[in-house]
């Protein structure tokens, strides 16, 4: 087995030679074994503990069992204890969702703070098929179906190749402690009844159930690369990026037969769960919106938008009289001029002594209004505006507005008031610029 992980490592994680590595050791079997073996192949390694403090006398009596060793062997060690049960009940997670969160999120801590390149854990190939069950009596997709990947960003998985069997053997062949969980033995955790009766009746029907697992993986794999291509090229075709926002056409897309899968592979980075609800957004009415924890998916017409949600900002910015430009939360630059050149939607002229500073830029409310330019002095609501412009709810949610005392001088990007504008009697010329 040593000579095996050694080529293993040598063939797809060279770059691991040279690093400093935290492997990640639960006193199990699995965890021992690896420290054994890459402490025989001169690794620069440190252990990592977590106490989950879940088992009473045992967790610590693991922790002691670590400490021990690390001690023996001289190889750094690092140790940490959790309330792992109140951790879960005030986020309202299982516990064993709990005890990944706590011991992920240090193992990082510990990467950035001790300066460690690379974490290491001891998955092997039969929790790959566990894993590959868990999934599948969920209902899953490829993604779930593609087993665990040897690196996903700085975690490491070089036991994949090898089966609980071939470990327990060299465990035994090299006199190695390590400490049994009792929780293993209980059938109340699912993966615990996979691992105690389904997996072994597999390997009893096909002896060679391993091999063929592993090959039905890689074809997966395989399928998965021909998914995701195909998810890019149409992607290329129907959806534009605009800075953190995307705008997907719904008119090309329901051009497609699959349409629901290909929404899936561009969507499911950004954390959405309700799947069905994203599908019944396409025939949805416009105003239609679904949410991730920090995205939100909106129908608007004959699109969907996907954008970062944002809190909304209610500061007041004020600008005084002999301001050049601001910065936040817009790019504005003000200047003097001697005439009027062609104003557009993002450059306005108004007429300074009309003006009383400081000047106010915030957010449109509801039941805000101006007198348009060009209508006369007519009254026009915000909300009617932007109706008439089509604006979606994003870009209404992102509009600003410039106010002297309580009138508005101009909605910025979209419409100049009439009240502000340049006549015969003009004096003072001053020109306000958005810049992008």
């Amino acid at each position: 087995m040593l000579d095996k992980l050694k080529e293993n490592l040598n063939q797809n994680f060279p770059f691991l030679e040279n690093a400093k590595l935290l492997l990640a050791t639960s006193g199990g079997i699995d965890s021992m074994v690896l420290v054994h073996l890459l402490h025989e192949l001169n690794y620069d390694i440190a252990m990592c503990h977590c106490n989950f403090q879940l088992r009473g006398l045992e967790s610590f009596g693991d922790q002691k069992f670590i400490q021990d060793y690390a001690e023996a062997n001289e190889i750094p060690l690092f140790l940490t204890q959790f309330d792992t049960e109140a951790f879960a009940k005030d986020y309202k997670l299982s516990i064993q969702i709990a005890a990944r969160e706590l011991r992920y999120n240090w193992f990082y801590e510990l990467l950035e703070t001790e300066s460690y390149d690379y974490i290491i854990t001891a998955h092997h190939a039969d929790d790959v098929i566990e894993t590959f069950i868990i999934n599948l009596s969920r209902g899953t997709g490829l993604d779930g179906l593609v087993g665990i990947p040897e690196q996903n960003d700085k975690i490491i998985r070089p036991l994949l190749p090898f089966s609980r069997e071939e470990i327990q053997e060299y465990a035994a062949q090299n006199h190695i402690q390590w400490r049994e969980d009792s929780s293993n033995a209980s059938d109340k955790y699912l993966r615990n009844k996979i691992r105690h009766h389904i997996v072994p009746l597999l390997k009893e029907l096909n002896p060679h159930f391993l091999e063929s697992f592993e090959k039905t993986c890689s074809y997966l794999k395989e399928s998965q690369e021909l998914v995701e291509d195909a998810a890019v090229m149409v992607y290329q075709q129907v959806a534009q990026e605009e800075g953190e926002t995307i705008r997907i056409d719904l008119k090309q897309l329901l051009r497609l037969p699959n349409y629901k899968s290909y929404l899936y592979q561009w969507l499911k980075e950004f954390g959405f769960t309700a799947w069905e609800d994203i599908y019944d957004l396409v025939e949805s009415q416009s105003g239609k919106q679904v949410f991730s924890s920090d995205y939100r998916l909106l129908k608007d017409r004959m699109q969907l938008i996907l954008s970062p949600i944002q809190e909304g900002d209610e500061t007041v910015y004020l600008i005084e009289k002999d301001t050049q430009e601001i910065e936040n939360p817009l790019m504005l630059v003000f200047s003097r001029v001697n005439e009027i050149s062609k104003a557009s939607h993002t450059t306005i002229f108004v007429d300074e002594d009309k003006l009383t500073f400081p000047l106010v830029l915030k957010r449109w409310e509801e039941g805000d209004s101006f007198q348009p330019f060009g209508m006369n002095g007519k009254t026009k609501k915000l909300s009617k505006l932007f109706k008439d412009e089509k604006l979606s709810l994003i870009e209404k949610e992102n509009t600003w507005v410039l106010w002297s005392a309580n009138e508005i001088v101009w909605v910025v990007g979209i419409r100049q008031d009439e009240r502000f504008k340049i006549d015969d009697s003009t004096k003072k010329i001053l020109k306000i610029d958005l810049e992008s």
